[in-house]
């Protein structure tokens, strides 16, 4: 692998691990050394990596690939490797390395233990945090001292790899116990093994990039990077939106994640859209999020899934048996079932949210007329669900069903049109007052996704009204000239993947080729020019927030593989 990353923006991760190493130690906040973190029950730095010489601290240069991380000095070098999806090797050369517990004290409930194993001299830091111990075997005859073992409070707990001479490592991370450390191969051999192990996953989820998609490659390191293996809560494994501070799985962002996989690898495709199905309530609603320590039901997200499965059954290269169509009818049946009852007002065919982070659009200016509105891209979103399970219905053999669905299709677009349209734009509705409000948001334009189910004169009021939102590099969420627009004001003016790929995909149905190519081609260059970020800044393309999220480099993905197959 050729393509390198910054640490400050993307952390070296391994797919199934649940730590990565990074100077990014919590929300916002990033460390001057490296740090070994965990996001077992949130984010906690656990181990501190100091790079050393004789004469005390040195700022080393920390450059990463797939495969390796490296710490260069003019006194020498460190190379850290994964070997396993929990063992990371370390090796220096002329370079010393300080291993020390991030934690500053320990305390009966909080901080980092450190004490030397008897059966086989390893070095063990226990974390409250995370409920997990960090073994540090020592591979090779060089000296190593430590500090703090055994000792409480506030106390300084580090081991010492001084660079007089080669140095080698092995750090695991376990639960109870484990067999002393065995070395399987080589450094170079793990070295080379992590390397193509990457390769292998990029050929199988990338093979079609090539000079015009440069940055396929970090995309798919990016997905790769931040799966995890089963644990907590997470019964499956998973794409976390990051492995910086946005560690979670929200209730939209993993359909991107599983359109992004499913022709490469549909079995963990499959499992990114049910990770929040095996959450539901017994109203069928969807959490909020799911990570390893917490299910949240505090909010929804909106229901996009309808929308998501009849891509994913397009792109999975294998058809779904008949007991898989069953779960995924009855799942979103009860998903579809909670808007119809719990979110309509009686008389009201239309649903409402009950904020804006139900939406995905936490603080859209659609909202600032009130937190309570019945919404025209709920609507949009829910009538392609509809549809979905009618079809699903009719498939399975149930006719009843499949014209009970359609017809609740039929009458909630008949709703959006005569009550959300006003011949130019759609508007909000308070289900309390049935007053009407206005927005520049986006969002108001989102039921450009129904495609070509829209009237011939709607669609062309919404792609007109797109051209407003359209910078250099991408469609704004806020126009540009809105006194309410904001650079960094999330949905308030960025540009955001999820809407890019909902509206590039709906203008493709309806027929706007020219501007669904357009769009798409404003966004893949906005990512191969700033990376992945959470959003970016719609006047300069700047990456915001959280620099390595996933739906982000998977809506990257998903554009540039169906911008390959077209050409």
């Amino acid at each position: 692998m050729v393509t390198t990353f910054s640490v400050q923006e993307i952390p070296f991760s391994f797919a199934g691990s649940w730590f990565d190493i990074s100077p990014v130690i919590a929300e916002k906040t990033y460390a001057d050394d490296m740090h070994l973190v965990s996001h077992r029950n949130g984010l906690h730095p656990i181990l501190r990596f100091e790079t050393r010489s004789t004469d005390g601290p040195v700022e080393a240069t920390v450059t990463a690939s797939a495969a390796r991380l490296r710490w260069t000095h003019q006194n020498g070098s460190i190379d850290l490797v994964y070997e396993t999806a929990d063992t990371i090797r370390l090796r220096g050369t002329g370079l010393g390395l300080r291993i020390g517990a991030a934690a500053p004290a320990l305390t009966p409930f909080s901080g980092t233990y450190l004490f030397r194993d008897p059966r086989d001299e390893s070095f063990v830091f226990t974390s409250y945090e995370t409920g997990r111990r960090y073994r540090v075997t020592l591979l090779t005859r060089s000296p190593i001292t430590a500090a703090g073992t055994e000792l409480l409070g506030a106390r300084d707990r580090h081991l010492e790899l001084p660079g007089s001479a080669p140095w080698e490592v092995a750090i695991e991370e376990y639960a109870t116990s484990r067999d002393p450390y065995q070395s399987s191969a080589t450094f170079d051999e793990v070295a080379q093994q992590s390397e193509d192990t990457f390769a292998q996953y990029l050929e199988t989820v990338a093979p079609w990039r090539n000079a015009l998609t440069p940055a396929a490659e970090l995309a798919t390191y990016v997905l790769w990077s931040a799966t995890v293996a089963p644990g907590g809560f997470l019964t499956r494994p998973a794409v976390l939106m990051s492995k910086h501070w946005m560690d979670k799985v929200w209730s939209w962002d993993h359909c991107f994640n599983a359109l992004a996989l499913a022709a490469g690898d549909p079995e963990l495709a499959w499992h990114q859209f049910h990770i929040p199905f095996d959450h539901q309530d017994p109203t069928g609603a969807l959490p909020d999020s799911v990570t390893h320590s917490e299910v949240l039901y505090n909010f929804v997200k909106p229901p996009i899934h309808g929308w998501a499965f009849a891509r994913l059954r397009r792109q999975l290269p294998e058809s779904l048996e008949r007991h898989q169509l069953t779960e995924v009818y009855q799942r979103l049946s009860r998903w579809t079932t909670f808007w119809l009852t719990q979110r309509r007002l009686p008389g009201h065919p239309l649903p409402h949210y009950q904020h804006g982070n139900d939406s995905g659009w936490d603080n859209a200016t659609t909202f600032d007329a009130g937190r309570v509105l019945e919404t025209a891209d709920l609507a949009a979103f829910l009538i392609i669900q509809l549809r979905e399970l009618s079809a699903l219905a009719a498939e399975l053999g149930d006719a009843a069903a499949a014209v009970h669905w359609h017809d609740t299709a039929e009458q909630m677009q008949t709703a959006l049109l005569s009550v959300l349209w006003d011949g130019s734009r759609f508007l909000a509705r308070d289900p309390r007052t049935g007053t009407m409000h206005d927005s520049t948001s986006l969002l108001a334009l989102m039921p450009v996704a129904l495609g070509d189910d829209l009237p011939p004169e709607i669609r062309t009021s919404l792609v007109a009204a797109l051209k407003a939102h359209l910078t250099p590099h991408g469609l704004a969420t806020e126009p540009l000239g809105s006194d309410r627009y904001a650079e960094d004001g999330y949905w308030r003016g960025p540009i955001w993947a999820p809407a890019t790929l909902l509206i590039e995909d709906g203008l493709r149905r309806a027929g706007h080729i020219d501007l669904a190519d357009d769009i798409s081609s404003r966004f893949r260059r906005l990512c191969e020019t700033s990376g992945f970020a959470e959003n970016f800044n719609a006047d300069t393309g700047a990456g915001l927030r959280d620099r390595a999220y996933t739906w982000t480099a998977a809506a990257y993905l998903i554009l540039a593989a169906a911008q390959h197959q077209r050409t």
